[in-house]
């Protein structure tokens, strides 16, 4: 067993883990965090989508010992209270889902592309979630919620 403490939207927590726990695991099974998905095991799919120290990562291919030290926002973390983070709200708004098995992950997605590109084109946006599949949407509402976000300021 390995003791990491990290930082989990905005709490701060400390656990002995197995060296080879995937983060995705750690989020879920430990903390209680299940709006990070397990799509594929594989990275393929980006559901299981978070912010680790701010970056984009595919938690299914971190392990849990290399958050050691690190800030990670799950879905969870994105909303203030009651009030929706600005990239959710618009993916609502949007109706960008369908059965919603990867919206957390493409709001995580979603949310680093606009604070790297708080302005981004069709393309860009396509190009920015290309990581993250969906097989029920056709893309077309994702990208619209985007593109929403991104006129309401939602890199901040």
């Amino acid at each position: 067993m390995t003791r990491i403490s990290l930082t989990v939207d905005g709490s701060k927590v400390a656990d002995d883990v197995e060296p080879r726990m995937l983060l995705v695991q750690y989020l879920r099974e430990r903390l209680g965090k299940t709006g990070t998905v397990v799509g594929c095991d594989t990275s393929n799919c980006g559901a299981c989508t978070v912010h680790l120290d701010g970056t984009s990562v595919k938690s299914c291919n971190v392990l849990a010992v290399q958050a050691d030290g690190a800030e990670v926002t799950t879905i969870e973390g994105l909303a203030t209270g009651e009030d929706l983070h600005p990239v959710q709200e618009a993916f609502r708004e949007c109706h960008g889902l369908q059965c919603g098995f990867c919206t957390p992950g493409m709001i995580m997605q979603s949310v680093a592309l606009l604070e790297e590109n708080p302005q981004p084109s069709e393309e860009e946006i396509r190009l920015g979630l290309e990581g993250n599949l969906c097989r029920c949407t056709g893309y077309h509402n994702i990208v619209k919620a985007v593109q929403q976000a991104a006129g309401q300021g939602a890199a901040s």
